[in-house]
């Protein structure tokens, strides 16, 4: 449960380095933005989770899972597997993996 836990910041802090070197290559202030307030918002749900794994682990699934319909939408429209399709990819793994250690029995 812990490790899982702790990939909640790992994927905030991808997420966050994305929208800023998105920013720097394409000048993209919406992906500065987006990148880093959906990194703030893992990050949060990272801290959540230090107290209340339960309630953390549930913040983080849904902010996994709102990014996974952002990326496949912007990969369907794009057909660009760079960033889209990449970042469709590893949000849809972090969904499975944050809704998955949510239903395992706390100890």
């Amino acid at each position: 449960m812990a490790s899982i836990i702790w990939l909640i910041l790992v994927y905030a802090l991808l997420v966050a380095i994305g929208g800023v070197i998105g920013y720097v290559k394409a000048k993209s202030n919406q992906s500065l933005i987006s990148g880093l307030g959906s990194g703030v918002a893992l990050a949060i749900a990272w801290y959540i989770s230090l107290q209340n794994p339960t309630v953390g682990l549930a913040l983080a699934a849904v902010i996994a899972l709102a990014l996974l319909v952002v990326f496949a939408l912007r990969f369907r429209a794009t057909g660009k597997f760079m960033p889209a399709g990449l970042l469709a990819i590893l949000s849809l793994v972090m969904t499975v993996l944050f809704v998955t250690a949510f239903f395992l029995p706390q100890a």
